[in-house]
């Protein structure tokens, strides 16, 4: 740019302001270069010094927020009024005991007026070991012994209570299995910490059939979902936790990657994997831009016809050895999505709201994009230049004044605020502000309008995807805890998630309805499918 820079022929202001505009564009490129240098200059400063036997540069807090706080809770919530509730109203006591005043201290016209009440909270932490006595039949001329079982629930030696508290602990606070020992042993529960680890991930095929039960009222509860992913670790591999929810449950699933046949495995609950070559599945051979002799051996294979997983990769072995890694994947993808929308064995879901992930697109027939994951791509933006600082709060100041907006239209949806915003939104999304970066930004939100405008449609599906990062947030602390599970029961066991619950399952009641059945109660009562019914 400088090359092509002449003094002398800036004639007048609107050429000087063009090449202020450019130059401070230059400072910002440069500052930002400068400090992406300076940080992989310390990582090599850093690893020398290991090398040497020495230490690298200690990690200080800084006094201000560091750079990777993406929050944007400040500019698009306003604070409400909360209004604090007794909850002494609804405490249950479990005995009473009369508190009385000393007679002698009573002068002589004193008179009883009653009691006042007080409800003190404590709890009682011991152990409370039952002796069953079951009683033994013989029989001489049968050679037989006949003895009394125990109650439901109180196989082994530790009954239903002590289960419930450990699947409690472990799986909904966080607590660790070395902690969970201790507390039990302070209370005089002689337990060891095999027996602890084996109440925890073996012989919870009952609570694996709920969650499946569960998974699939879920899913049937609404046509749209939330998903999102993050890592986890299994035996010491990297692995993914998918997770996928709506108001009404959430359901974790552990992967071994994180691709669309994934997502298509988890949304089927892993059912087994089919493929279909249909008109819908060559249409997204078309997105994916497969070459044309690809596509003709393709309409070779078997058409309409739900094919096996392995027999599909025998034809592709066969007929295309020479597809490279990309090619076979886009050829699986198009196959399996056409599959899963043909299928009838499973809720098939009509809209996906999440971020922008590579993976989750293509799948649904509508895309949901959360506005707070895209608001963060403009906190991440960290301007030099105080002109360009202005120019992004500015923009800011729009940007979430425009999604108040759309949060006021969800409650009171009408078409003629359908088109306001609809207008509006390309009127904000066009801004040029002369601050590159920004600019580059605003463009991207542009280009991703259908998503990011799909609640104008569908009023009751949320702006952000807030309910499935806490779901990721929740297995990240889990993670934190435990960091990782070593055995494929406890992958599964860390993928179900509650007291009473449990202890209702565990000691055989089944007083407690199924979740399954509270979700699908529920979900007839939100009607979270309403502008997807036809009119």
């Amino acid at each position: 740019m400088l090359n092509a820079l002449d003094i002398k022929n800036i004639t007048d202001l609107d050429d000087a302001l063009e090449v202020i505009r450019k130059l401070l564009n230059l400072v910002e490129a440069l500052n930002q270069e400068i400090l992406e240098l300076k940080r992989q200059n310390q990582e090599l400063r850093d690893e020398i010094n290991r090398l040497k036997g020495e230490q690298g540069k200690p990690k200080i807090k800084p006094n201000k927020k560091p750079l990777g706080q993406y929050s944007s809770e400040k500019e698009r919530k306003k604070s409400k009024k909360r209004k604090k509730r007794s909850k002494k109203d609804h405490i249950k006591t479990h005995k009473s005991q009369i508190c009385s005043v000393d007679k002698s201290i009573l002068p002589n016209d004193a008179r009883f007026k009653g009691y006042d009440r007080v409800v003190v909270q404590d709890i009682k932490f011991k152990a409370y070991n039952t002796l069953f006595l079951k009683e033994k039949y013989y029989s001489p001329s049968l050679n037989r012994t006949w003895l009394a079982p125990l109650p439901p629930g109180y196989d082994g030696e530790f009954g239903p209570a002590t289960k419930a508290l450990a699947i409690k602990l472990y799986f909904d606070s966080n607590i660790t299995q070395r902690n969970i020992l201790d507390l039990f042993q302070d209370a005089e529960i002689q337990i060891s910490a095999g027996q602890l680890s084996n109440f925890l991930i073996k012989d919870q095929g009952l609570f694996h059939q709920e969650k499946d039960a569960l998974y699939e009222a879920g899913l049937k509860s609404s046509p749209w979902q939330h998903i999102d992913d993050t890592s986890t670790r299994v035996n010491g591999q990297n692995q993914y936790c998918q997770i996928l929810c709506n108001p009404l449950y959430t359901a974790y699933f552990t992967t071994k990657d994180k691709s669309r046949l994934t997502v298509l495995d988890v949304l089927q609950n892993f059912g087994p994997r089919t493929f279909l070559l249909n008109e819908e599945a060559f249409s997204y051979i078309d997105v994916f831009r497969l070459p044309i002799p690809v596509v003709r051996q393709l309409k070779t294979f078997p058409q309409q016809e739900q094919i096996g997983e392995k027999e599909f990769l025998d034809f592709l072995d066969k007929h295309l050895p020479y597809l490279g890694p990309q090619q076979r994947s886009r050829v699986l993808d198009a196959a399996a999505v056409a599959a899963y929308h043909a299928q009838m064995e499973f809720p098939v879901i009509r809209l996906l709201l999440c971020d922008d992930a590579p993976q989750f697109k293509l799948i649904t027939q509508e895309l949901a994009l959360c506005w707070i994951h895209d608001g963060r791509h403009y906190k991440k933006l960290d301007p030099f230049v105080p002109l360009h600082q202005q120019l992004l709060d500015s923009f800011l100041k729009q940007y979430w004044d425009f999604y108040r907006q759309l949060l006021q239209y969800r409650q009171n949806p009408s078409n003629p605020e359908h088109i306001r915003l609809d207008q509006l939104f390309d009127e904000i999304f066009s801004t040029v502000t002369g601050y590159d970066a920004l600019d580059r930004r605003i463009e991207k939100t542009r280009a991703k309008k259908p998503s990011m405008l799909i609640v104008l449609d569908h009023p009751e599906i949320p702006l952000h995807n807030n309910p499935a990062e806490l779901g990721a947030r929740k297995r990240v602390r889990k993670r934190v805890v435990s960091f990782g599970t070593r055995t494929l029961n406890g992958t599964k066991a860390w993928d179900i998630n509650f007291y009473h619950y449990v202890f209702d399952r565990i000691s055989g009641a089944f007083e407690m309805p199924s979740m399954a059945e509270l979700i699908t109660q529920r979900a007839q009562q939100l009607n979270l499918g309403t502008s997807w019914k036809p009119p």
